[in-house]
């Protein structure tokens, strides 16, 4: 039997599952599938658990079920490419033929003091969870900051203002404007959002510590009840223990094959890979479907195609709490209602796509 071993349930792994787990199947072949939990969880709507406007039980996708696949819940304790082996935590030992990591990344807080001790994260369900939680906590009238006004800071911002209108809520944004990479106009649909539902946007900031009940922007200190960190994300420490090559900010340096140039039998998907693109789900499942066309040329003993086409992607949608939303689309931006029934039509279709 030849082995596949894929690392993480992520979006990437989710879509070579979903392409693999067909009649095209060798009968020869058996998968793998690592993970800390027994199902797939949508790290795109963690923010709507956050903020108790969505349940756990919206959040998770079954992982699916064949006869070549086998699942197995555990965490990933080392990645030995030399060696063909996976060691998990528990001392199990997994060997393959061909790897694919798709694990996420973790929080970055570049070295901010106190910002890994004294915020709370959506970077996992369970994390996620632990901040729902604490925000449930909140007595009425306390100061939430949001470090990160990317999307993840965005949609946190406004579904916990929909689900908390007694909360004080600051979203700190290192740029002059929010969204600065996209059109003027789309910055300022979001920012009048936020202006109209009482969200104090702080552009320009920059903050230096975090304190148990502080946030310190500039030289200005600001009382906190709680604080939620989505000011950057790195590869976890599995990757960096990895004696490969890596860009700049940690992710793996792969070919045009999504391989690691070394170990031609080791794939990297998603969050953790060096690519022309920010980490984004699209973007995973795009280069799971190229991953996918190269697997099943290298199980026939076919050649790989000279040049592999580019990693297009058709654009990106965010939320503004559950009635508003935006868009930019094939350099179009959509804003409003229509905008947030897109991305709600989106989740169903990936959730019916995948059981």
């Amino acid at each position: 039997m030849r082995k596949l071993l894929l690392l993480g349930a992520g979006y990437g792994n989710m879509r070579i599952l979903l392409r693999l787990l067909n009649k095209d199947l060798p009968s020869d072949m058996e998968i793998t599938l690592v993970d800390r939990t027994p199902f797939h969880s949508l790290k795109t709507e963690f923010y709507a658990l956050a903020a108790g406007t969505a349940p756990d039980s919206e959040i998770r996708v079954a992982i699916p079920t064949h006869e070549q696949l086998k699942v197995v819940e555990g965490e990933i304790e080392e990645i030995k490419p030399e060696q063909n082996e996976v060691i998990l935590k528990n001392g199990q030992v997994l060997t393959y033929d061909d790897l694919v990591i798709g694990l996420g990344n973790v929080d970055n807080y570049h070295g901010v003091p106190g910002a890994a001790e004294h915020t709370l994260s959506i970077q996992t369900i369970g994390k996620s969870r632990t901040t729902y939680q604490t925000l449930l906590g909140l007595s009425g009238g306390a100061t939430v900051g949001i470090v990160g006004a990317g999307l993840s800071g965005i949609e946190l911002a406004s579904e916990l203002r929909e689900s908390r209108p007694d909360l004080n809520i600051k979203l700190f944004d290192r740029s002059p404007r929010i969204l600065r990479d996209f059109p003027e106009r789309l910055s300022n649909y979001v920012k009048g959002w936020f202006d109209q539902n009482n969200v104090e946007v702080i552009a320009n900031s920059n903050i230096t510590k975090v304190g148990e009940s502080t946030l310190h922007n500039h030289e200005e200190t600001i009382d906190v009840d709680a604080v939620v960190w989505t000011a950057g994300i790195k590869p976890s420490q599995v990757i960096e223990e990895m004696e490969i090559q890596k860009d700049r900010s940690g992710r793996v340096v792969l070919n045009q094959y999504h391989q690691i140039p070394n170990y031609p039998n080791v794939y990297a998907v998603g969050d953790i890979a060096a690519l022309p693109h920010a980490p984004s789900a699209q973007l995973a499942e795009v280069q799971a479907e190229q991953i996918v066309q190269v697997l099943r040329l290298i199980w026939k003993d076919e050649p790989l195609m000279e040049t592999m086409p580019e990693l297009k992607l058709k654009g990106f949608m965010g939320s503004l709490g559950k009635k508003q939303g935006f868009a930019y689309l094939a350099d179009r931006t959509v804003t409003g209602r229509i905008a947030r029934l897109m991305k709600s039509g989106l989740l169903w279709m990936y959730k019916w796509h995948n059981g």
